[in-house]
């Protein structure tokens, strides 16, 4: 009987092991398997995905510096986003946004100067504020008060066209604050206009008696806008510092820093000054409010 041959495409068990069609098919179970443990590592069993935050923007976050005072010791919190509000939701959190801010970081941007005068000059460019997240039906006092920057005097080099320490600064002069003559008023009424503190006047009079802001020259200042429950501004006086509690909140600007001089002397200064009432007309046509 003859020997039975095999077909040209049979193989042996041990051929068809090294054939190609079999390592394909390994490397392919491989991957698979490859694939599986990599999806297990990315996967921690017992451990629940936590659901993104979502957090208000802080008052550094606004492209304006607004920063948020300590708090102190009133019986009740100014804003608290736990607190109920009148009408049954949560009070949202105060945010002060500076106007012209633009022009404030133009004049930043070379060293802001301030005039100030023994009669008493108004600031340029002024501080002018937009307050939103209030309790419509509470009552407010908006005031400001200007506090130094560091405890050094100044001087303006011209050859090199800046400003450097010349010492220490002169002796603390009595504390001044400005209260918006709107004050006190409901949230909502604060809330609904721009707040502009055009009239403030500064002067280096130590002896003033018309309620001027009182500042040395040649040193460097830093606004601050205070918003102050009326039950926690029993106290507020224009001659004494603003009571701090809970009840009051304050907040700061970086470019509104300035230097306070009698004439400008950095001349850019002055040129500003001239192009900055064209922007301030601008706004008055932009703004009905102000």
């Amino acid at each position: 009987m003859a020997d039975k041959r095999r077909s040209p495409c049979t193989m042996s068990l041990k051929a068809h092991a090294f054939s190609v069609e079999a390592l394909i098919g390994a490397e392919k179970q491989q991957k698979k398997k490859r694939r599986k443990l990599e999806d297990g590592a990315g996967e921690q069993p017992g451990v629940p995905e936590l659901p993104a935050c979502s957090l208000p923007p802080s008052p550094s976050e606004d492209g304006y510096g607004g920063v948020k005072a300590a708090v102190g010791t009133c019986s009740s919190p100014l804003s608290s986003p736990v607190v109920p509000a009148p009408g049954g939701t949560a009070a949202s959190v105060i945010r002060v946004d500076l106007q012209g801010a633009e022009l404030w970081k133009r004049f930043h941007e070379i060293g802001t100067e301030m005039i100030i005068t023994k009669a008493g000059r108004r600031m340029f460019p002024a501080m002018r504020v937009k307050i939103s997240g209030l309790d419509p039906h509470q009552q407010y006092y908006i005031a400001m008060d200007i506090v130094p920057v560091d405890n050094k005097r100044y001087r303006y080099v011209y050859h090199s066209s800046k400003w450097m320490v010349a010492g220490n600064a002169d002796s603390p002069v009595p504390p001044r604050v400005y209260i918006h003559p709107d004050s006190p008023a409901s949230g909502e009424t604060w809330m609904r206009q721009v707040i502009s503190f055009d009239k403030l006047k500064l002067t280096n009079n130590e002896l003033d008696d018309q309620g001027h802001i009182i500042l040395h020259s040649m040193h460097k200042y830093q606004p601050r806008v205070h918003v102050i429950r009326k039950d926690c501004g029993d106290e507020l006086s224009p001659v004494k510092p603003i009571p701090v509690g809970e009840g009051e909140k304050a907040f700061t600007f970086p470019e509104t820093i300035f230097t306070t001089v009698t004439a400008y002397q950095n001349q850019q200064n002055g040129f500003r000054s001239s192009c900055g009432v064209l922007c301030i007309l601008e706004t008055f046509l932009e703004d009905p409010y102000i």
